[in-house]
């Protein structure tokens, strides 16, 4: 038998080491890459965890659904971030890989104390490192509370195991707290206690046994631990009954969560023998993918009714030959048992049973069950060929190959997760009738001015999906920026047909009003979007914009200022509010201490790389009377105009400056901004 009985301390210390140093360099490439994705939802677009560390955020986490999840524990670790190290992606893409090499760290460790097996303790946390299927998990700055809850998910088997080894409320409230805060950070896990049972019966044998029966039932080598207290079978469950209190309490917040932010209405439009069916797939292709990481991709489209029947009759038949095979061997080789309801039961949640969004399965769903899965390969293998003659020689070439090649394939699937473009190009490489994925796709290339190639990717996701109302609204958006106004009236007009209340599509439609002319057409749209949702910052800012037009700047400055409170980081609204309240020939508007601290942000948000906006703040400080600030910054914002070839901007800035260096301010108009559509 491959299995070390008396650990030596240095070999230990060595393999937390090599573990540690591997993880490393298997995902060390993240910190290269971009937010994608829904980290805009996480991170870069919510106000509160922009803000960082404050009472008021704070509060939010706590009392506010987030993503359509109650984690308070995931907020206030981006949050952290933020205030640490602002919007820096590298940053917050080393914490998610260091949560990573803590879980692994805390695996390996829980699981050479459970069962004193060195190697197979250290094979299964060495897959469960490098795996490229866990990549979504660490590279993805949204799934945070992925590595998160897994930190307390570990904390917790770790408390418990103590309190295994020496029952005491003391110990058993460590395990219950440290559950509280996993299920605070994702609801993932609520089938820890179902977990915390089956390391009763393997490898702690916490069941209660007569000794005749207890031999028999095992090899020796399977004896492991006799320190652990058994008890029966009853008492064992009725101990985990207070686990269960936060879990029910969990499920009920994340259901109630999901259900305000309308996750769950795919699953209204599915039937169970739909789910059932899927989920059966699912549990199947999990495994595919845990031994051949192939076409691994962000997103799977859920088939709904296009499933070939043919699949989940065989996936069925291919778990129930598994499960009868485990059942029978498990009476003797109990660790088949636990790995493979482990890997059934902690997958339940999220095996599409009760449908949350538009996926058939995810690859990030496997970050914990997948661990049932290598603790029957690592034990399994151990013992078929443990009593070879160089059987244990065998199993570490092996597995050194093994994990070479997993290293190798991580750090490819990485590339992958550089930016957008390079996420939704690979899934659209890997995956078929991907609408969602076209149109992320073609919302990358639109934002980058890629209008003709943006616009094939809307077409094929409209193709694919025909009633696909973003894919309608962005390809309107299309026409917008290219100046075809009755094509992209056409596509927001179709869009509101069928969602008449669609603020987007209204605020769109009014843009184009707005630049054909008919102004006052264009003001009762945004005003309508105001009516369904007042505090959508695109209708207040183009408001805004036209009531500066007309000359209102009362009106102006009290829609750019909603516009800043809904969306803090609209850097075109907090320069226009800024230009206004200093450079207003009206004393009544101006006000040079808000126009400061308005331009500060603006340039803050930019990195002072605008030359724009510098020039705004030379402005607010010539008219608070800092000429000396003023003076500076506009000197900047002359080199800066000029490194850019903008000629006009930088002549007019130089204007101003003279009249700095005589002490005067500034009055007049504002620089323009295009900030009009969605």
């Amino acid at each position: 038998m491959v299995s070390e009985r008396i650990p030596n301390k240095s070999y230990v210390l060595l393999t937390y080491v090599v573990l540690a140093l591997a993880t490393f360099i298997a995902f060390e490439q993240v910190r290269h890459n971009e937010f994608v994705y829904d980290d805009s939802i996480y991170v870069t677009d919510s106000p509160q965890v922009k803000e960082g560390l404050t009472y008021q955020s704070v509060l939010w986490a706590f009392t506010t659904p987030h993503a359509a999840f109650w984690h308070p524990l995931t907020s206030l670790s981006h949050m952290l971030d933020c205030h640490l190290f602002g919007l820096n992606p590298s940053w917050h893409h080393l914490t998610n890989l260091l949560f990573h090499i803590a879980n692994t760290l805390l695996l390996f460790g829980i699981l050479k104390r459970m069962t004193g097996a060195i190697w197979q303790s250290g094979f299964v946390a060495a897959a469960f490192a490098l795996h490229p299927l866990h990549v979504e998990s660490v590279a993805w700055v949204a799934e945070r509370k992925d590595v998160l809850s897994s930190f307390f998910w570990m904390l917790t088997m770790a408390a418990y195991v103590r309190y295994a080894e020496r029952p005491t409320v003391r110990r058993y409230l460590l395990a219950f707290l440290a559950l509280c805060l996993g299920l605070m950070a994702k609801p993932m896990l609520v089938t820890l206690p179902f977990v915390l049972l089956l390391l009763d019966y393997w490898p702690l044998g916490r069941f209660q046994w007569s000794r005749q029966n207890r031999e028999n039932a095992l090899p020796q080598s399977e004896l492991l631990k006799v320190g652990y207290k058994s008890s029966s079978a009853r008492h064992l469950v009725v101990e985990k009954i207070p686990l269960l209190v936060p879990v029910a309490v969990s499920s009920i917040i994340a259901f109630a969560a999901q259900q305000s932010a309308g996750a769950l209405k795919q699953a209204e439009s599915l039937t169970l023998n739909v789910r059932i069916a899927n989920a059966l797939v699912s549990y199947v292709s999990y495994i595919v993918k845990m031994f051949y990481p192939r076409h691994l991709a962000v997103l799977y489209p859920h088939m709904v009714d296009r499933l070939p029947l043919w699949q989940p009759i065989v996936s069925f038949l291919i778990l129930a030959v598994v499960s009868a095979v485990v059942i029978y061997a498990g009476r003797r080789r109990r660790y088949l048992a636990v790995g493979w309801l482990w890997y059934l039961g902690t997958l339940v949640p999220v095996s599409g049973l009760i449908q949350v969004g538009s996926h058939a399965m995810a690859d990030r769903y496997t970050y914990l069950p997948s661990i049932g899965i290598f603790i029957m390969v690592a034990w399994g293998a151990a013992e078929l060929v443990g009593r070879l003659r160089y059987g244990r020689t065998l199993l570490r070439i092996s597995a050194g190959l093994l994990f070479a090649v997993l290293i190798i394939c991580t750090r490819i699937q990485i590339k992958h997760w550089q930016n957008d473009l390079t996420l939704y190009g690979h899934t659209l490489e890997v995956t078929k009738s991907n609408y969602i994925m076209h149109n992320n796709y073609g919302y990358s290339l639109f934002e980058r001015g890629r209008f003709d190639e943006a616009a094939e990717h809307f077409a094929e996701a409209l193709r694919i999906k025909p009633g696909y109302l973003v894919a309608r609204n962005n390809m309107g958006r299309v026409f917008l920026a290219q100046e075809k106004f009755d094509k992209a009236v056409e596509c927001f007009t179709e869009v509101l047909q069928l969602e008449p209340d669609n603020t987007n599509a209204i605020n769109n439609l009014g843009t184009v009003m707005k630049k054909q002319g008919k102004t006052d057409e264009a003001v009762k749209k945004w005003k309508k979007v105001i009516e369904i949702d007042p505090a959508q910052p695109y209708a207040h800012f183009n408001l805004g914009a036209v009531y500066y037009e007309r000359g209102r700047l009362d009106l102006a400055i009290i829609h750019w200022t909603e516009t800043v409170k809904s969306k803090p980081d609209s850097i075109d609204a907090l320069n226009n509010l800024a230009w206004v309240l200093a450079a207003s020939e009206d004393t009544k508007f101006r006000n040079p201490v808000d126009a400061i601290k308005f331009a500060e942000r603006a340039c803050e948000l930019t990195e002072y790389n605008r030359a724009d906006f510098l020039d705004t703040l030379a402005v607010a400080y010539a008219a608070a009377g800092r000429f000396t600030h003023a003076i500076e910054t506009a000197e900047k914002a002359v080199k800066l105009a000029q490194s850019t070839d903008k000629k006009v901007l930088a002549a007019e800035i130089q204007e101003r400056l003279q009249l700095y260096k005589t002490g005067h301010s500034y009055l007049e108009k504002q620089p323009w901004s295009n900030e009009t559509t969605r």
